[in-house]
């Protein structure tokens, strides 16, 4: 077999443009004859290139384009000339009957299914954005790499000027699978978006797919190998920084997930994924001085985000801790001269309407495990007053119900066993990760308290329910008189009776955030 092909006909219909009269030109320099629909021919007829060198479709299939374009290509002259197998005597006995030129090189792009159905709830619209002739020809072509380039994206159109530019219109068979390769790759993940918008969340199957990976330092440790499979500049703009590492993403994550829940001028400050530092205030320098406040130790060289525009006097405050990345939806200028002076700092702008575009993997998240996968929904839910329901005989204090949805918020996001101690709307400390929530709560009490944080009239959020009247009994003793949880356990009575007993407030949310 003969690896080495030479390109005489390429078929090129295309939405993207870019670098295609590069690519064309090319072409017709090595006397490659090109094919074209619609748009495309327009375009490339506009480059002046010569008729001899340019054909219509229709002209090749003597059939119009029909059903308001819905067809065009899906004829015998289109497919019998990309699947022709070349050294096949039949199929070459094929070509010459019905007269069919081979196509040796085709480059054509898909219907912006994905974008369209992020941006519109017109049914009819995106359906009409599903791909029948592109995916068909990306399919046959890919399937005759041996003897057919496929461009199926742009992606490919600067791997293919490199090649026509170092040795004209011909390729190797190695270049031509791995062009086939990009190209399932494409039409794969093309797929699945299509299949996840019909399955809307009902999960009878499980598919995935990106055609985005990037290879990251390193994983968790230096030994691990890591890949990123994701989009990272469709949700961030990086001003500036050291390259984004695997648990870097791990607590961007984290904090982004933290921060949607507020709404108020608000800071966190992350470690490992938690939270050590939060407070929502009506200025956004307060909430930065207070936030730091929570734990000025952790929070050295920890993940830095926030909700509203930094400006000069917040960013001031800001630069004089070391940390690593800082989040927030813009900067003032002059903010962003201070924060930009230590060149290593990672910068990050946040797209917020990016959430409309990840319209099927907000809904949903992924975790590896046992070589399978587990598929849940997210937590996106955010208890409000309407969710609270008093259990005891004293109310919450009027002035602690923004304490105890602030501490429900934190807590929700804190890895289980999660116990939240919360006053004014700052974290005073919290007690994460833990095998028992006794240990949990005496975590955060000796944490605030090792800070100088007077327990007095905190509250006290817990992402589970309470078995027994134990931590209910510690936190009293700290001072502590108002708590929140999800309720739910079968001692439900006791502790609300010990709670009756000694004068505090408790409420349910009938909602449970585990974190593991």
């Amino acid at each position: 077999m003969n690896e080495i092909k030479s390109i005489k006909t390429a078929l090129i219909s295309v939405f993207d443009k870019d670098r295609i009269a590069e690519i064309a030109k090319k072409l017709v320099e090595s006397d490659v004859t090109i094919l074209s629909t619609g748009g495309t021919f327009d375009y490339l007829k506009g480059l002046s290139i010569p008729d001899m060198d340019l054909r219509t479709v229709e002209e090749l299939t003597s059939y119009p384009s029909i059903l308001s374009g819905r067809v065009k290509t899906l004829h015998p002259k289109i497919f019998g000339g990309i699947l022709a197998r070349r050294e096949d005597v039949c199929d070459r006995q094929q070509l010459d009957k019905y007269d069919i030129p081979e196509i040796d090189l085709v480059i054509v792009d898909l219907y912006p299914f994905e974008n369209t159905a992020a941006t519109t709830d017109d049914e009819a619209e995106i359906i009409e954005k599903i791909d029948i002739g592109g995916i068909s020809l990306i399919r046959a072509a890919a399937k005759n790499f041996n003897d057919v380039v496929i461009i199926a994206s742009k992606d490919q159109y600067a791997p293919l000027l490199d090649i026509l530019n170092e040795k004209g219109a011909e390729t190797t068979l190695e270049e031509r699978k791995w062009f086939a390769k990009e190209a399932f790759a494409v039409s794969s993940g093309y797929d699945t978006a299509i299949f996840n918008y019909f399955d809307d969340g009902e999960g009878s199957y499980f598919r995935y797919a990106q055609n985005h990976s990037k290879h990251l330092r390193y994983g968790e440790n230096p030994h691990q190998q890591a890949l990123f499979y994701g989009n990272f500049e469709n949700e961030f703009e990086q001003i500036q920084g050291k390259e984004i590492s695997y648990n870097n993403l791990l607590d961007i994550e984290a904090a982004v997930s933290l921060i949607r829940d507020f709404s108020k001028p608000t800071f966190a400050i992350l470690k490992h994924n938690n939270a050590c530092g939060v407070a929502s205030r009506s200025t956004l320098i307060e909430a930065w001085k207070d936030a730091l406040a929570g734990d000025p130790i952790s929070a050295y060289g920890g993940i830095i985000v926030t909700n509203w525009v930094i400006d000069k006097a917040t960013a001031e405050e800001i630069h004089q801790l070391f940390f690593e990345i800082i989040i927030a939806p813009d900067y003032d200028l002059d903010a962003l001269e201070i924060l930009s002076q230590k060149k290593n700092r990672i910068i990050l702008i946040r797209n917020q309407k990016y959430e409309r575009a990840r319209f099927f993997t907000e809904k949903r998240q992924f975790r590896s495990v046992l070589n399978g996968v587990l598929v849940q929904d997210k937590d996106l839910i955010v208890e409000t007053r309407e969710n609270l329901r008093t259990v005891t005989q004293r109310d919450p204090d009027v002035d602690k119900i923004d304490d105890l949805l602030f501490a429900n918020k934190l807590v929700k996001h804190t890895k289980s066993n999660a116990i939240v101690l919360a006053k004014g709307e700052q974290l005073f400390a919290s007690g994460t990760g833990q095998t028992s929530r006794v240990d949990a709560l005496k975590q955060a009490i000796a944490k605030a308290q090792s800070f100088g944080f007077d327990l007095n009239g905190a509250v006290m959020a817990s992402d589970a329910f309470f078995p027994f009247p134990d931590c209910i009994e510690i936190a009293s003793s700290a001072g502590i008189k108002n708590v929140i949880q999800p309720g739910g356990s079968i001692h439900d009575k006791e502790v609300v009776a010990y709670c009756d007993k000694h004068d505090i407030a408790m409420v349910f949310t009938g909602i449970r955030h585990f974190k593991h």
